[in-house]
């Protein structure tokens, strides 16, 4: 078959959340029953119908398959699993006749029902969203069932528009799922390999058929070191994908869609022979391949020759589709340029997709003067993709402007005021091995118990409660003036100590006063301190209807005053049971913001571990006895490559260590971990020397219990036995047994029963029954564990 054109310029996806979080707001209504399932079609499509619009206004073109067709109503995984078929055996009720899935079933893969957990959820490689994991096995069934996709790319084509569907690739798909509970031990999901990749050809046969001109199969996990060593893998899958039948066509008789595979996210294959896959796929008939040129390495030269021979498309990554600082254009349109002397005049693309940023610059109006000249959201990088494409094409003299006008910004910003401050400088420069260590971890538990005369299993929750309309109506009202500082500051002291009274009667040991207080866990200590700045509409989608505001790190940090100690005190005094105080730790705060990348990270992470060193001795000399640094994104920023792993563990350590080592024995430091896999970053979960670790694990059953008894872990620990990520509400006898799980491989002395996460996306009714369900099952197993009898419920 003949090659269709592939665009000149394009990116490799766009925000699905829309530019005012119109897909949050209809799957909320959707999921609340407020919107049948037509109507969040309609929303869906809308979204879909506006957001080709904008593309095609910032220059793209919807007829030569430039603009991206990759929008998800929840997952990009998911939605491989269901165009695949793909069910695991506890949801193979779920399947239609034909084995298609519909809404509610999508939805209770990725919410769960009342008797079932959903799909295991964990981050897309170092990145802050989270996608669904795939559960397979020796007998899950595969079939081509991408009706949706299918039909989405007939209708347009059909209004004259050729967009690329995009998918998860084969070889990522299996790389990322898991083995189903019940395979054989040792099972591994690429054994499936070839009858995925033969539900694929379907697919592809069907989008060929609906009028695609080409497809996007996304292979970032080629960029891993896992998928490195499975480099024969990958042409195995590629060579049965391309293969033609027996007939001597492609795809059971007809033609099928040319074929781009994207590997954003790093470097492709081997270290030392960067890129040499995309040259293999090439040689199979791979039309187009595109590289990471931001966080990967380029392809050495011959293996660049090497895609020119075969008539495949290079599609260079240079614009980077994770951060939002504004392209050196000059130095972009260089490297072009060589790499147009090399192979064929390259296609120029995004790095990854662009739902990893914002939507647009241009609607934020109180960033300080001259930051925005720094930046460019998902529009902006749209239009530096094309305004390269055309230095490209034409030469630079035709993209003077942007030029000139790219090299002032980043001059500015290299010169703004508070971007280097020397007394910060001097400060990190001067820390001594003494500011990381805090004594010995059995005399400082031998202190805390002493202090706090806690019970056997203690209850607690990771520290916010849910965020009421209440809440959020008064937040915006203080913001708008139409609530006084001092009336937002007595209903705060009244929400706190109703979740004061709530956690008393529900019977919790340790409390929290709730975080009403906080907009985000990352942007409250943001907002109070210098060097961030928050946008306004800058939202980022996490996963599903979840999103967040990334603030942006753009100078030297410091803390002007106490952030939290006010809260932290009040809520004390209002009971006699000891209440957390509740930071966000220095890697966390660098991993959820869009970080400045003029200086090494480590430097950053100092900075700003300086600033909580300081809100952590204000809360300790107010009398707080237990002190909370959460670290969810220890392991999300941990390299793709081993090779990169021990110098990040090595800084993003030291930083909480900085943060938390000057305070006394007595004073219990507590830090929290969540949708990772931690069995990676065991010694570094220990390195953070806190005195206890909750963590995420009521999704994978508690798998990560045989990961800290391997490794004699000897901390406190509360493994997670309350999935707050799903609406469903989990019995006493299910907790019971997680509780029982957890005390198979760790000491009860340790243990501490806590849900998987703070609580703020959750409602009241079903947060306060799931917590009594939590207390009532540490109650019967300590009760069980003083007596002497077994603990937890066999099969819960």
């Amino acid at each position: 078959m003949s090659t269709p054109h592939f665009p000149a310029a394009t990116i490799l996806g766009y925000p699905r959340i829309g530019p005012n979080r119109e897909l949050k707001k209809a799957l909320d209504a959707h999921w609340a029953g407020n919107l049948d399932t037509a109507g969040l079609q309609s929303a869906s499509r809308e979204l879909q119908e506006n957001t080709i619009s904008r593309l095609t206004e910032l220059g793209l073109s919807a007829t030569d398959s430039s603009i991206p067709a990759d929008f998800s109503l929840y997952d990009q995984v998911l939605d491989a699993t269901v165009a695949l078929g793909a069910l695991p055996s506890r949801f193979a009720d779920l399947a239609g006749p034909d084995g298609s899935i519909d809404t509610a079933g999508y939805f209770t893969l990725a919410r769960g029902d009342a008797e079932r957990q959903p799909l295991e959820m964990t981050k897309w490689f170092d990145t802050n969203y989270h996608y669904l994991v795939p559960e397979i096995g020796p007998r899950t069934t595969f079939a081509p069932l991408a009706h949706a996709l299918t039909t989405l790319i007939s209708e347009h084509r059909g209004a004259g528009r050729t967009l690329r569907p995009v998918l998860v690739g084969p070889v990522t798909y299996l790389l990322l799922a898991k083995a189903e509970d019940g395979a054989p031990a040792g099972f591994d999901p690429l054994e499936r390999l070839d009858d995925v990749v033969a539900a694929y050809r379907g697919i592809l046969a069907a989008l060929a058929d609906a009028g695609a001109d080409w497809v996007q199969l996304d292979e970032p996990g080629l960029v891993t070191d896992r998928g490195a060593a499975h480099a024969d893998i990958a042409e195995r899958a590629y060579r049965s994908l391309l293969a033609a039948d027996d007939a001597g066509t492609s795809y059971y008789g007809g033609r099928r869609p040319a074929l781009l595979v994207t590997t954003g996210y790093g470097t492709a294959g081997d270290r030392d022979t960067p890129g040499e896959i995309l040259g293999v796929l090439a040689e199979l008939g791979v039309e187009a391949v595109h590289a990471d040129l931001q966080r990967g390495a380029q392809p050495q030269a011959e293996t660049l020759l090497r895609i020119g021979a075969f008539g495949t498309r290079f599609v260079a990554g240079i614009v980077d589709g994770r951060n939002i600082w504004r392209n050196d254009l000059s130095a972009s349109l260089t490297t072009l340029q060589t790499l147009a002397n090399t192979t064929t005049v390259p296609a120029v693309a995004t790095t990854t997709s662009l739902f990893h940023v914002p939507h647009r610059l241009d609607v934020e109006s109180s960033l300080p003067a001259g930051v925005a000249d720094w930046l460019a959201f998902a529009d902006e990088k749209t239009s530096e993709v094309l305004t390269l494409a055309r230095g490209l094409a034409e030469g630079a003299e035709a993209i003077r402007t942007q030029l000139e006008a790219a090299t002032a910004a980043r001059t500015a910003r290299a010169q703004g005021t508070g971007v280097h401050l020397d007394a910060v400088k001097a400060r990190t420069s001067a820390l001594a091995p003494t500011d990381f260590e805090r004594g010995d971890a059995d005399e400082r538990a031998q202190a805390q118990r002493e202090r706090l005369s806690l019970p056997l299993l203690p209850t607690t929750t990771i520290g916010s409660f849910p965020q009421t309309t209440e809440v959020r109506t008064a937040r915006a009202a203080v913001r708008k003036g139409t609530l006084s500082e001092s009336e937002y500051q007595q209903f705060l002291r009244a929400e706190i100590a109703r979740v004061i009274e709530l956690q008393e009667d529900i019977g919790l040991d340790v409390l929290v006063h709730g975080e009403a207080e906080r907009n985000d866990m990352v942007q409250y200590f943001a907002e109070n301190m210098d060097g961030f700045s928050a946008t306004e509409h800058g939202w980022v989608q996490s996963y599903g209807s979840r999103c967040t505001r990334p603030s942006i790190l753009w100078g030297d940090v410091t803390r002007p005053k106490a952030i939290t100690v006010e809260w932290t005190s009040y809520a004390q005094s209002l009971t006699a049971h000891p209440v957390k105080g509740m930071l966000t730790g220095p890697v966390t705060i660098l991993a959820w913001s869009f970080v400045r990348d003029d200086q090494p990270l480590a430097e950053t992470a100092n900075q700003v571990a300086l600033a909580l060193r300081e809100e952590i001795a204000d809360l300790e000399a107010a009398g707080t006895a237990i002190i909370q640094v959460d670290e969810p994104a220890l392991r999300e920023l941990l390299p793709l490559r081993a090779s990169d792993q021990d110098a990040y563990l090595a800084w993003a350590v030291s930083a909480f260590r900085l943060a938390t080592s000057g305070v006394r024995q007595a004073t219990q430091i507590h830090t929290h971990l969540c949708y990772s896999e931690f069995g990676e970053v065991i010694s570094a979960i220990d390195g953070l020397d806190a005195d206890v670790t909750s963590l995420e694990a009521a999704r994978s059953r508690l798998e990560v219990v045989a990961d800290l008894a391997g490794f004699g872990y000897r901390r406190g620990i509360g493994p997670g036995v309350y999935d707050i990520h799903s609406p469903r509400v989990p019995t006493e006898e299910e907790i019971a047994g997680l509780i029982g799980t957890a005390l198979q491989g760790l000491d009860a002395s340790r243990l501490w029963i806590n849900p998987d996460c703070g609580l703020k996306t959750r409602g009241y009714t079903e947060t306060e029954e799931s917590l009594r369900h939590l207390v009532a099952a540490a109650r019967a197993a300590r009760t069980g564990l003083t007596a002497g009898e077994p603990v937890g419920v066999t099969g819960a």
